[in-house]
């Protein structure tokens, strides 16, 4: 299965402290890589170096090489906006910008000069709106505000905001642990059909959303990955003794 994105000796420190530790991981094409672990284990800190959100993080410090269709995204000549369009991010809390929904969803594709015209933009917000599940609910309202919206559909208007700049990949930081049950369903069930389209990183603190919706699973511990494999694997018999007792319970 080919990798999208390969890690070798990912170390992350902040000041003296290192949070990851020769983290090695391949994302693969088109699937939903899930990273578990108790809090503070390291899994929110790698998905940040995926798409260089840590550079904005004062005395954080990244080694090791990630590797973007075989390309370093930490050398010199890469140029992190283009970057971050290609690796979309969706955040926990849902954070649409004090704008229409329309604006919300049109404002990566200006900035990136996607689209010709008017009538190009219009073509961008609807299908993003519609790829997020969303134009249904709103394509009455598309010019009013995108806070107005509950919390479910406030995320997936992010989604369809990350999906405007045609991304190839969207790292996802426990998109729904904001959200209640019915919303987190209708999110799940989204990212079931983007996965046709899109390579995903999931960081969840959910071990039953991760089983629900991942192909790959991979389990972090004090800053390592301790274990990584196919979902139903990992979950059904992890080789790992620590993985074992995340799973059922015995600590977290």
């Amino acid at each position: 299965m080919k990798s999208i994105i390969t890690t070798k000796n990912v170390n992350v420190f902040y000041g003296q402290t290192q949070a990851l530790k020769n983290v090695n991981l391949n994302v693969p094409e088109n699937r939903i890589t899930a990273l578990i672990g108790p809090s503070g284990c390291g899994k929110s800190t790698f998905l940040r170096c995926l798409n260089r959100m840590n550079d904005t993080v004062e005395g954080c410090r990244v080694t090791g090489e990630i590797l973007l269709d075989g390309v370093d995204i930490y050398d010199r000549n890469i140029d992190e906006v283009l970057l971050r369009a290609r690796v979309g991010m969706v955040f926990q809390k849902p954070n649409p910008f004090p704008k229409s929904i329309y604006d919300n969803v049109a404002y990566g594709p200006r900035i990136h000069g996607l689209a010709a015209n008017k009538d190009a933009l219009d073509e961008i917000v609807l299908t993003s709106l519609e790829k997020a599940g969303l134009l249904k609910e709103v394509q009455d309202r598309l010019h009013s505000s995108g806070t107005g919206l509950s919390g479910g559909q406030q995320q997936r208007l992010c989604i369809a905001r990350a999906m405007a700049v045609q991304p190839d990949i969207i790292l996802m930081d426990e998109p729904c642990s904001a959200l209640d049950p019915i919303a987190t369903a209708k999110v799940e069930e989204l990212l079931d059909e983007l996965k046709q389209n899109y390579s995903i990183v999931i960081v969840t603190h959910s071990m039953q959303q991760a089983a629900r919706v991942s192909q790959k699973t991979a389990f972090f511990h004090l800053g390592e990955i301790v274990e990584i494999g196919d979902t139903e694997s990992l979950f059904t018999s992890p080789a790992d003794e620590r993985t074992q007792g995340y799973i059922t319970g015995r600590f977290g």
